[in-house]
């Protein structure tokens, strides 16, 4: 696993309420939560991205108020129909 390094203000882990390995666990559940909101990857690497089980990262998208299906209404119609 490559590991990263980043510099964060110290008022940050305080206002979040989170120590330094909190944040950092949070830190990538939310980037995966909006990498896979945005359709840039996939349910299953979102979860490999957060530390997460698939059905933990489940329970984290609802957290952040996104849906686990990334097909909406349209496209499901347009499905539906054969096209």
């Amino acid at each position: 696993m490559t590991e990263l390094r980043l510099q964060m203000p110290e008022g940050a882990f305080a206002a979040l309420r989170k120590d330094p390995a909190s944040f950092t666990d949070e830190l990538r559940v939310a980037a995966a939560v909006l990498w896979y909101d945005r359709r840039l990857i996939s349910q299953g690497r979102a979860a490999e991205i957060a530390g997460l089980s698939r059905a933990a990262f489940i329970d984290a998208l609802s957290r952040y108020g996104v849906t686990p299906f990334q097909v909406d209404a349209e496209e499901l119609i347009e499905e539906a129909l054969g096209g």
